[in-house]
C-alpha cells in the first residue's frame, strides 16, 4: 500500500496490533516490548524473512526507560496496549494501584512525539464502575500530555487539575480530541467474541472529523445461513444440521428471521466461526505439524464455567491469565462431544494471524502470547479508518 503513515507501538506483544496496522497502510519506526517470550516471536518472525516482521525494529525492553528522541524523530501515531491484568475481569483488579499500569508511559509517549494520532487498546474491565473516575483520568491526560503530574502529587489532585483546564475551553500546549469505544472483534469478521476497549485521539490542531467504523459482520446473518439458508453447511460440505440441534437460545430469533414478509437475509457478512478458522488444517492428533505450531495437547476436559468454544459459533475470547491458561477459553467443544485443546496454530487462526507468522516457546506460553494480542484483522480495520483521516 503507498504513501504509508509511520508509527512507533508500545507493548507490541506478540505482534497482532502490529501486524493489522501495517497490512493497513501503516509503516512502523519502532516496536517497544520487554516480555522476552514475546521478544523471541518477534525476533524468529524477522529472521525467518517473514514479510510483516522482517522490516520491524524492535527495542527490547521497559518502555520506562525508551527515550523517544533515540526511537524516532516524527511519527504520524503512537499505538500499543498497555498491560491489562490491572484492569482484566480475570485479574486482581488492582487497577491504578497496579505496578503494571502502564497507562502513564502511554501519556508520555505521546507527549513526547506528538503524533497526528494515537490508538491504545484494552480490556473491557477497564470500563467497570469502580474504575470510572480513574478511566476518565486517563483519557483526560491524553486530551492535554503536556499537563504534567507532579513527583509528590496524587493522582486525584492530578485529575482536579485538569479537570479545570478541560473545562476552562481552553486549550493546553498539545491537546487531541480523544474518543473511545468498546468493540466486538467478531463484528468486525473475526471469528471469535472478544470485546475490548479502544481510545483513539486526534490532535485538536488538525480538526479531524472521525468515528469508529461500522460493523461488516453480523451473529443473524450467521444464524440465516446456518438455519434458514443453509448456505453455511453447503460452504463446509456438511449435511444441514437437523433442527433438535439448534441452540435452545436462538430458537426465537431464528423464528422471526424466517417471519420476515419477504425472507430476505440480514445486511452484511455472518460472523465467522471456529470451523471457518481452522477449515483446511489437518487434524493435529493424526497429523501434527510441528514447525506450524499445530500439535496436539491431550488432557482437555470440561467442568463447570469452562465447556470450550462451540465448532460453529465465533470462539469465545481466548485469554491469557495471571497464572496459566485457562482451559475453558482455549478449548473446542466438537459436535460428537469431546473436546480437545486448541493448537498454537488454531488459536492464531482464531486471533487472524497470518498462517506464517510463528509462536516461539512451549504451548502455554505461546498461548499466553495470543490470549494477550489483539486480532489482526480487527487492528486492520481500525487502523484503515484512522489512516483515511490523514491521507
Amino acid at each position: 500500500m503507498n504513501n504509508h503513515k509511520t508509527s512507533v507501538e508500545l507493548f507490541t506483544g506478540a505482534g497482532g496490533l502490529a501486524i493489522g496496522l501495517e497490512n493497513s497502510g501503516w509503516k512502523h519506526r519502532a516496536l517497544v516490548e520487554r516480555n522476552k517470550d514475546a521478544c523471541a516471536t518477534i525476533e524468529l518472525n524477522r529472521r525467518s524473512g517473514q514479510k510483516h516482521a522482517k522490516g520491524w525494529t524492535l527495542f527490547p525492553g521497559d518502555v520506562r526507560e525508551i527515550c523517544y528522541s533515540d526511537v524516532a524523530k516524527h511519527v504520524d501515531m503512537v499505538a500499543g496496549g498497555p498491560p491489562c491484568q490491572p484492569f482484566s475481569l480475570g485479574g486482581k483488579h488492582k487497577g491504578y494501584n497496579d505496578s503494571r499500569d502502564m497507562f502513564p508511559e502511554a501519556v508520555r509517549a505521546v507527549r513526547e512525539l506528538q503524533p497526528a494520532c494515537f490508538l491504545f487498546e484494552n480490556v473491557k474491565g477497564l470500563l467497570r464502575q469502580s474504575f470510572s473516575t480513574y478511566f476518565n483520568y486517563i483519557l483526560l491526560q491524553l486530551t492535554h500530555p503536556t499537563v504534567v503530574r507532579g513527583h509528590e502529587e496524587s493522582w486525584e489532585c492530578h485529575l482536579e487539575t485538569l479537570e479545570k483546564i478541560h473545562t476552562s475551553g481552553k486549550d493546553s500546549e498539545l491537546s487531541y480530541r480523544v474518543v473511545f469505544r468498546l468493540l466486538n472483534a467478531a463484528d468486525y469478521g473475526v471469528p471469535q467474541h472478544r470485546h475490548r476497549v479502544f481510545i483513539v485521539g486526534f490532535r485538536s490542531d488538525l480538526g479531524k472529523e472521525w468515528s469508529f467504523p461500522r460493523a461488516t459482520h453480523s451473529f443473524d446473518r450467521l444464524l440465516w445461513d446456518q438455519w434458514v439458508s443453509g448456505g453455511y453447511w453447503d460452504e463446509h460440505k456438511i449435511a444441514k444440521r437437523s433442527r433438535p440441534e439448534i441452540n435452545p437460545r436462538y430458537s426465537k430469533r431464528i423464528s422471526e428471521l424466517e417471519s420476515d414478509f419477504f425472507l430476505q437475509p440480514p445486511p452484511g457478512k455472518r460472523f465467522l466461526t471456529v470451523r471457518d478458522a481452522i477449515n483446511g488444517l489437518p487434524d493435529p492428533v493424526s497429523n501434527p505439524k510441528e514447525k506450524w505450531n499445530h500439535v496436539f495437547r491431550p488432557g482437555a476436559r470440561p467442568y463447570p464455567g469452562h465447556t470450550g468454544s462451540i465448532l460453529d459459533e465465533p470462539s469465545k475470547a481466548l485469554k491469557a491469565g495471571d497464572h496459566g491458561v485457562p482451559g475453558g477459553e482455549n478449548m473446542i467443544a466438537l459436535p460428537d462431544g469431546s473436546y480437545r485443546y486448541f493448537t498454537v496454530r488454531e488459536s492464531a487462526r482464531v486471533q487472524t494471524f497470518p498462517d506464517d507468522y510463528l509462536f516461539s516457546g512451549l504451548w502455554t506460553e505461546a498461548m499466553r502470547q495470543l490470549g494477550n494480542a489483539v486480532p489482526v484483522d480487527l487492528a486492520q480495520a481500525v487502523g484503515e479508518s484512522i489512516r483515511a483521516q490523514l491521507v
